[in-house]
């Protein structure tokens, strides 16, 4: 165990297949954020004159988002779905049709007919194509993941698995700078075809993604490995890592929440109690994503050499007092400097340095023959419970007190829970991705009774 930590802190060597699979994880997860904040801009933006424009301005938002909100239910069936198929069958065949799922429907998003056109269809076909793109995004995430990490060196993990986490920024980075180049049309032009353009760019894109993995081999874990259960894979998981399952959610739940109320509720917060334009708040996330460029494969490297825990709970630290302590008082002082500045330090920082190395960090958590749906059960689940009703919660909360505080002591709560289940982890970063059955045995060994790296570890 101990000539494992020695080799943690040399560089590792990286072969031409774990470059090319690295580069396959960043241009699926590209892929899959940029659909993503497209369709979140159009929502806001566009889609409630295109397909709801007989309804009142407020209901036609709702309605909106309501579609964008659609993929979020049907995330968890396809981590389940593809999360089988890829532990049983292989990653390589299933991450060929979530790529085609996810980009394509944004592609067909872009070739609907407006309710000008084809009345209440086109809604009704964007929100089946919403259905389709959130069940491919559902088992993306872990197979993407998967695809750089289970080819990388054991002490290259960190950082394969931060060029897959790159995706985000960088697609966050082109979806909004394409949008701004469209919105530059008469708004005649931008409803009527301008706001198709960002969507069939994705075309392209996934024509690109799917040649590239098409021609990658299967991962070195998987081949390798010669444990897995003839019993359902998602079985398999509640039944022998029920514990690690819980760990990760709520190891992850910082992250969700973090973005949630200094991203989603802050921009309600400043314009509708203070009075703001959101603009500072909006410009401040383009320029923190691209800090994050630097930050997250900074943040997989140094995990690579002293170990995920104390990355994540840098991160976890920064986001408590950055995001829980000071962000609302210095969005009160209506300092644009000083707004980037903390979204830099909590977004850029805090979240960059757990989301860069979540990848590594989860897939270190399962065995092979269930990593596949680990990871998935883990990302879906926290984005459910952490993610999607932050919002309303804190808004509630807020409303309620007359104060941000409750959401500052919201988003505290939510890291005090994630730095109690990564400290409950352990340190993960010297075990193996490929097992054997006897690797497997001590496996199940140490995730009841922690493993003798661990204990070094936390020995003082």
């Amino acid at each position: 165990m101990m000539s494992s930590h020695s080799a943690a802190g040399t560089p590792a060597p990286a072969t031409l297949t774990s470059r090319r699979a690295t580069f396959a994880a960043f241009a699926g997860a590209f892929l899959e954020w940029y659909d993503f904040w497209v369709f979140g801009t159009a929502a806001a933006l566009v889609f409630p004159q295109v397909f709801f424009p007989e309804a009142p301005p407020t209901v036609a938002l709702m309605q909106s988002f309501g579609t964008f909100a659609v993929a979020f239910l049907a995330r968890p069936v396809g981590a389940i779905l593809f999360g089988h198929f890829g532990d049983r069958v292989g990653r390589k065949p299933v991450l060929l049709v979530t790529v085609f799922l996810i980009g394509g429907g944004t592609f067909l998003m872009g070739l609907l007919p407006s309710h000008a056109v084809a009345g209440s269809l086109g809604a009704v076909a964007l929100i089946i194509l919403r259905v389709v793109q959130g069940v491919g995004i559902g088992g993306e995430y872990g197979g993407g993941s998967l695809l750089a990490l289970e080819n990388a060196p054991k002490n290259g993990r960190g950082l394969a698995g931060s060029f897959h986490q790159l995706g985000t920024p960088a697609a966050l980075l082109a979806s909004t700078g394409i949008f701004a180049l469209v919105e530059q049309l008469p708004e005649e032009d931008l409803l009527s075809w301008g706001w198709r353009i960002p969507f069939l760019v994705s075309g392209p894109l996934l024509l690109l993604g799917f040649y590239i993995r098409k021609n990658l081999p299967e991962t070195a874990a998987f081949q390798k490995d010669t444990t897995r259960a003839k019993s359902a894979p998602l079985i398999s998981l509640l039944r022998e890592q029920p514990k690690m399952v819980l760990i990760g959610i709520g190891a992850r739940m910082a992250d969700a929440v973090t973005f949630n109320v200094v991203n989603v509720f802050a921009v309600s917060w400043v314009t509708s109690t203070m009075g703001m334009s959101s603009d500072a708040i909006l410009t401040g996330f383009v320029i923190s994503s691209a800090v994050q460029l630097v930050v997250l494969p900074a943040a997989g490297r140094i995990s690579d050499r002293i170990g995920r825990r104390p990355v994540y709970l840098t991160g976890l630290a920064i986001c408590a007092t950055g995001g829980g302590m000071l962000y609302f008082p210095v969005l009160s002082t209506g300092s644009t400097a000083g707004t980037w500045a903390m979204i830099i330090v909590v977004h850029a920082f805090g979240t960059g340095l757990m989301f860069g190395i979540q990848s590594a960090l989860f897939a270190e958590l399962f065995q092979t023959r269930m990593r596949y749906t680990g990871l998935g059960i883990v990302y879906q689940g926290s984005a459910l419970l952490g993610g999607g009703p932050t919002p309303m919660i804190v808004v509630f909360l807020t409303a309620a007190a007359g104060s941000w505080w409750p959401a500052g002591a919201y988003l505290f709560a939510a890291c005090a829970l994630s730095a109690l289940c990564i400290w409950r982890a352990g340190e993960t970063f010297h075990k193996e991705l490929a097992e054997t059955t006897s690797d497997s045995s001590e496996r199940v060994a140490d995730d009841a009774q922690g493993t003798a790296a661990d204990q070094e570890v936390q020995s003082p």
